[in-house]
């Protein structure tokens, strides 16, 4: 593992213990999980993908909040993570698991469809 694999690792891990410590921004609501972290080579940005549920068509704004909180999250992140310097973090957000469920969604359906088929046959 290389240090920039070890960084995404590590920050996924701590941004999730300061997520979950609470961030007051009244826009940062749901549950909120750190799916994936990716750093430059150079350790200047952080991309940080973020699943939202429950914030009922909220997402942009939960993010927004994110950004909005990202020096109070890297202050809570300064004596967490020993780096010369945090990377900037860029939230983003991570809409897999919704496509995820509409898909599985779509064959429960299918599936169903063609189960009433053979039973009419």
């Amino acid at each position: 593992m290389n240090r920039v694999e070890r960084t995404n690792s590590e920050l996924k891990k701590q941004l999730s213990s300061v997520l979950q410590d609470g961030v007051k921004d009244p826009r940062v609501q749901g549950l909120i999980t750190i799916m994936k972290v990716d750093c430059d080579p150079d350790l200047t940005l952080a991309k940080v993908y973020v699943s939202v549920l429950g914030a009922n068509g909220k997402e942009k704004e939960v993010i927004e909040g994110l950004s909005s909180a990202e020096g109070y999250i890297k202050s809570c992140l300064k004596g967490k993570i020993k780096l010369r310097s945090l990377p900037q973090l860029r939230f983003i957000l991570d809409e897999n698991l919704d496509y995820s469920y509409k898909i599985s969604k779509i064959l429960h359906e299918i599936n169903a469809k063609g189960s009433d088929n053979d039973d009419n046959a």
